[in-house]
């Protein structure tokens, strides 16, 4: 977990640009207390800010904000990209080079290299981005197609605002905003807000799977899609799988152990929740069949016998051989 946020604005002074985006990062260090750094242009009146929780490539090399090789784009991202192994091979292959082993710096390339939407649709894995365009001057924010990685937004008079959470963008001196009555009914009838939504007024959720792309602060373009989750369904209806039931079990064993053992590439330790059920389980069972290591495992007991799956999880963990902690809630 990282923490973005940032600002464009026509009415900041220079001088006061990168001290507010270091206050407005600095809401977000809980969600990255690494590294954390800043990023202005102050002719263009536009300020990044970074806080980092180290995964891959743990050295000074992977800090952000992050310019490309070419120094057009300048990126600000929270998540992981799971293929960026593969499509650092790729870029190699086209003549790009690298300085680091961070999938930040594959996504840089891979956005000089094919373009904002067509490389976002490369991309597997969770993640929300803030890119700055030097040559064109646009801003674009992206996010993952389920919405895993958080980003909100908002136009602030003529000031345009986005960050991770919602205090980063209360950091800002433009900030004004009351609660939203409407959007707390939603809040009573579903026990969440549904995207685009938020509890204040005017501001937004980027949707998932969405990119928003400004020309300038007060631009009021809208998200738009670059992956359908019906079209997706509708495609495989058309397109069925065409082997037996064995070989569909088969291939369905292929992707889960491709899937996992691309979000096992880390420079620190891994871990996996597990409740004993079917999901957590079959997880835990596939990351143990790749991992040379007993998998850490954890487990949320509770002392009320109807709620606690904790013994179901023991018994899992025993019998894949995983080092496993228990922890009985207070």
């Amino acid at each position: 977990m990282c923490g973005i946020t940032g600002y464009w604005s026509e009415a900041i002074n220079a001088e006061e640009m990168e001290p507010i985006a270091r206050r407005m990062s600095a809401t977000l260090h809980h969600r990255g207390p690494d590294d954390g750094g800043t990023w202005v242009d102050a002719n263009a009146g536009l300020a990044l800010g970074h806080r980092r929780l180290a995964i891959v490539d743990l050295s000074a090399e992977g800090h952000q904000p992050m310019e490309s090789a070419n120094g057009r784009y300048v990126l600000v991202f929270n998540g992981e990209i799971y293929n960026f192994s593969s499509l650092r091979q790729q870029l190699l292959s086209l003549g790009h080079s690298f300085r680091s082993h961070s999938d930040t710096e594959v996504m840089l390339a891979a956005f000089c290299q094919w373009g904002i939407k067509p490389a976002v649709e490369k991309f597997v894995g969770m993640f929300a981005f803030a890119l700055w365009d030097r040559q064109e001057r646009t801003l674009s924010l992206g996010r993952d197609r389920l919405g895993e990685k958080p980003l909100y937004y908002v136009w602030m008079g003529t000031t345009f605002l986005f960050g991770s959470e919602l205090k980063a963008l209360k950091a800002h001196p433009h900030w004004q905003s009351n609660i939203d009555r409407n959007v707390l009914n939603l809040l009573l009838r579903y026990n969440y807000i549904p995207a685009p939504y938020c509890i204040y007024q005017g501001i937004y959720k980027l949707p998932p799977a969405t990119i928003l792309t400004l020309t300038h602060p007060n631009d009021d373009s809208q998200p738009q899609p670059y992956w359908s989750v019906l079209s997706t369904v509708e495609w495989g209806q058309v397109n069925p799988f065409p082997g037996s039931v064995t070989e569909a079990i088969n291939q369905l064993d292929h992707l889960l152990r491709d899937s996992i053992q691309q979000q096992m590439i880390a420079d620190v330790p891994l871990g996996a929740f597990l409740s004993g059920g079917i999901d957590s389980s079959t997880i835990v069972a596939l990351m143990q069949a790749q991992s040379s290591q007993p998998v850490k495992t954890f487990t949320i007991g509770f002392e009320q016998t109807a709620y606690n799956e904790a013994p179901q999880a023991q018994s899992v963990a025993q019998h894949l051989g995983t080092e496993h902690t228990e922890l009985y809630s207070q």
